[in-house]
């Protein structure tokens, strides 16, 4: 295992190419981030809609390492929390370099940094969950958000649809790692989520501070492209995510697959 924090949390019901900062977020399992224009069990990013609507949703959660913000902020490039699109930005952890598999589940959110005078993050200690859980769903937009989702819902996507072998290998990682889980009971009631892959840079990047994409993906020494836009995950378990989680990162078991874009 390794450990990080949540440094930030963010969110958008519009398509936008950031998202808003929000005190905390609500995961939703085989959804997503509840209110969030990317949550879905099939693809909401626009350009798989067009491509084919019925995709499953493998992105489905977006999450980025502060450390690069802060390697393209000595660069020129001011980058904020949910500047990139991103939902949860993190600190201290590796998240380019965990495996196809790899299950993050959030710890509870300390009440010590208030967003604003008087105020508390939600799922703070003292503030009970139903509280905290209505405080995020105030914000949010429930249409279309099911009662009682799960990510096979995902994988069930995934066999009704045709995708390529990468695709296929990820779903089977996917249903791996979910049935494992649920065959555990809820012993674990942390919000999780399951890595999936990586995020496919595009010419928006360019958009939204003129050469930053060549900061994000390039090409290594044998000459394959390397994405550094973070990476893209299925939500396992639900529960709220807000600044100052713990993150814990959990590998799969048996032999790893690397992260590749999704």
């Amino acid at each position: 295992m390794t450990r990080g924090l949540v440094a930030a949390v963010s969110c958008n019901g519009a398509y936008t190419f950031s998202k808003a900062g929000r005190g905390g977020i609500e995961l939703v399992p085989g959804w997503g981030v509840r209110g969030d224009v990317h949550a879905g069990v099939t693809v909401r990013h626009r350009s798989r809609v067009a491509a084919d609507p019925e995709q499953p949703n493998l992105r489905q959660v977006h999450l980025m390492h502060r450390e690069l913000f802060d390697e393209v902020g000595a660069k020129g490039y001011a980058v904020p929390a949910g500047g990139l699109g991103e939902n949860v930005t993190t600190s201290g952890l590796d998240l380019l370099g965990l495996p196809c598999g790899t299950i993050l589940r959030f710890g509870p959110v300390p009440a010590t940094t208030p967003d604003g005078p008087g105020e508390r993050r939600p799922g703070g200690p003292g503030e009970p969950v139903g509280h905290a859980r209505a405080r995020v769903r105030a914000a949010a937009d429930d249409r279309e958000v099911p009662g009682d989702g799960s990510a096979l819902d995902v994988v069930a996507a995934a066999r009704r649809t045709i995708v390529n072998a990468g695709l296929s290998d990820v779903a089977d990682v996917l249903e791996g790692v979910v049935r494992a889980e649920l065959g555990c009971g809820e012993s674990d009631g942390r919000a999780a989520v399951v890595v999936t892959g990586l995020r496919n840079p595009c010419a928006q990047i360019n958009r939204f501070r003129r050469g930053l994409l060549k900061e994000v993906l390039g090409r290594g020494e044998d000459g394959r492209l390397v994405r550094r836009a973070g990476i893209m995950a299925v939500v396992l378990r639900g529960g709220i995510v807000g600044p100052g989680a713990e993150v814990v990162a959990e590998f799969p078991a048996g032999a790893h697959r690397p992260l590749d874009w999704v």
